[in-house]
């Protein structure tokens, strides 16, 4: 584990981010907050080279501004290639970005399609890495169930998910950030439960008592998904917050 060390975080206003450089600033580390609110740009790469001077990791949890197919993956392709070039250039140690459990296969989501060429260009670019793939965060799952939802019923699909609360991620990537480069780990929160399961305890929470019905026609924003499409595999660290 590195003491003091310099860390720039890039995306750190997100959700994630944010969470990452109060952790990493309240532990004593040397935190660089960059985003485009601080001037800091990685698709036109302005501010950039001054964000990584003297940094010892990088930490990328940037998000696209768009989910459509083609703009998330020319986001995520243009601002990994920055980055990865900057990283470079300044001798960084330790590249760590923040993945999604189940990008690398399922590929007729263009949010993951674009995810998974982030990763390509990670492992592909000689720096040390690590890249936490996460599954996705508690909440989220509202959003998750409305785009399942119709007037009268909810319709999900035969498959599991497993949410992990972001404070939790927010956690292990800053703890990644001190630690050594570790490859591909993946991050799951304590349970996997059924979507059926999922969108019963949000319907309870918000007294929306619309029927919910398994339909093998049903899909993940466009994906289909089964048991294992968006769970943690063997050798996963698991979160403590259970959903439930």
């Amino acid at each position: 584990m590195l003491d003091g060390v310099k860390i720039s975080v890039f995306g750190a206003t997100g959700q994630i981010g944010s969470q990452v450089v109060d952790l990493l600033a309240a532990e004593g580390h040397d935190v660089v907050a960059a985003s485009r609110r601080t001037g800091v740009d990685v698709l036109t790469g302005a501010g950039v080279a001054g964000a990584l001077r003297g940094a010892h990791v990088v930490v990328d949890v940037l998000n696209s501004p768009s989910y459509e197919d083609e703009p998330v993956l020319e986001f995520f392709g243009t601002a990994t290639r920055t980055l990865v070039e900057a990283a470079q250039s300044a001798g960084v140690g330790h590249y760590v970005a923040l993945s999604i459990v189940g990008a690398t296969r399922l590929r007729m989501s263009g949010y993951m399609r674009a995810k998974a060429a982030q990763e390509t260009l990670i492992e592909a670019s000689g720096l040390p890495y690590t890249i936490v793939r996460a599954t996705q965060f508690d909440e989220f799952a509202e959003l998750i169930v409305a785009s399942m939802t119709e007037e009268e019923v909810v319709r999900v699909p035969d498959a599991r998910i497993q949410p992990i609360a972001a404070a939790e991620v927010a956690a292990h990537v800053a703890r990644a950030a001190i630690g050594s480069p570790a490859g591909v780990v993946e991050l799951g929160g304590p349970d996997k439960i059924s979507f059926a399961e999922l969108a019963r305890i949000v319907g309870a929470r918000h007294g929306d008592h619309r029927p919910i019905v398994v339909d093998e026609d049903a899909t993940y924003f466009g994906a289909r998904v089964d048991d294992d499409s968006l769970v943690t595999g063997e050798g996963a660290v698991l979160g403590t917050v259970r959903f439930t």
